[in-house]
């Protein structure tokens, strides 16, 4: 290895990964003999932040070489979303200009308005209950995973191979997973099944207004300036503006870019911001802060 391989290494985002699976490897074998629930909480926690660990290998992190960073965070610990998946639709989502549109951004949490016009009066109260923060956590996991596994079966039923590729090797990634469940795990595996539920709504809590409607691109993208425990949890992805102008910068340079040019980036999202997702949980649990049918799209 040259010194010029190692310098390019970010060793804290290493240091994080190996922390990762250390204290996954804790809750699930040990802790469970002395705190079931602690067991749990934990577990949901690293998994979540396992997601934000994903995130950070499909933007190139921590070392240049893509293949090496996929295998570093590769395992399916949430069981739910292939990396493959996640990482193209991420980078597809990343297109600022299509930020949003229910159509072109494939994280959009909007419908068009005809769409939502069509649908059944139940299937409509659902769907204001996830525009909400709690109905998010709650039923949020549930209607992505149904909807990414409805797309991606007709996307193979269309002879996407990309698509078969990511779920192929989601399938392999989860035999070791399901070995470390039933022999070297002491959690009871219904119990990891619903951390890895409560994971994903954890990070559901990052999502909920990462974007908003707005005909500047700009605009479209929040910051949140106190992150606290959430912020580490999301590896400061509260700074989604700095994030999506830098899709490049790794996690620790996010806060100190933001700060030092703070009134450039509150001037290009339009003032976007929250003190601290206690704010955004005051405001939103029980309460949308979006319609579901895209505002900016006419009917019809």
């Amino acid at each position: 290895m040259t010194k010029r391989t190692v310098a390019t290494i970010e060793f804290q985002t290493l240091a994080l990964i190996g922390g990762c699976y250390s204290i996954l490897a804790f809750s699930t074998v040990f802790l469970p003999q002395i705190s079931v629930g602690l067991a749990f909480g934990i577990t949901a926690f690293a998994i979540a932040f396992h997601s934000s660990l994903q995130h950070e290998a499909l933007h190139g992190h921590p070392t240049r070489l893509a293949p090496l960073n996929e295998l570093l965070v590769f395992l399916p610990v949430g069981l739910l979303v292939p990396y493959r998946r996640f990482r193209d639709l991420h980078l597809a989502h990343h297109v600022n200009e299509v930020l949003t549109d229910p159509y072109d951004d494939p994280e959009s949490n909007f419908l068009d308005p005809q769409v939502w016009a069509n649908l059944p009066a139940w299937c409509r109260a659902v769907m204001r209950f996830n525009n909400t923060l709690g109905g998010r956590i709650l039923i949020g996991p549930l209607l992505s995973s149904m909807a990414l596994v409805r797309s991606d079966m007709r996307e193979m039923r269309n002879g996407n191979r990309a698509v078969m590729l990511g779920w192929a090797l989601h399938v392999l990634g989860l035999i070791p997973m399901i070995w470390w469940l039933l022999v070297i795990s002491t959690m009871p595996v219904t119990l990891y099944l619903a951390a890895a539920y409560l994971g994903y709504g954890l990070l559901k809590i990052r999502t909920y207004l990462e974007h908003r409607a707005r005909v500047r691109p700009g605009e479209r993208s929040v910051v949140i300036e106190r992150g606290g425990v959430l912020g580490f949890l999301f590896l400061n992805n509260n700074f989604h503006v700095v994030h999506h102008a830098n899709p490049g910068m790794p996690w620790y340079r996010l806060p100190r870019e933001y700060h030092g040019r703070r009134q450039i980036y509150l001037a290009r999202n339009g003032g976007y911001r929250f003190g601290s997702y206690r704010e955004v949980f005051r405001k939103y649990l029980l309460r949308a802060k979006d319609p579901v049918p895209h505002p900016l799209r006419k009917q019809g």
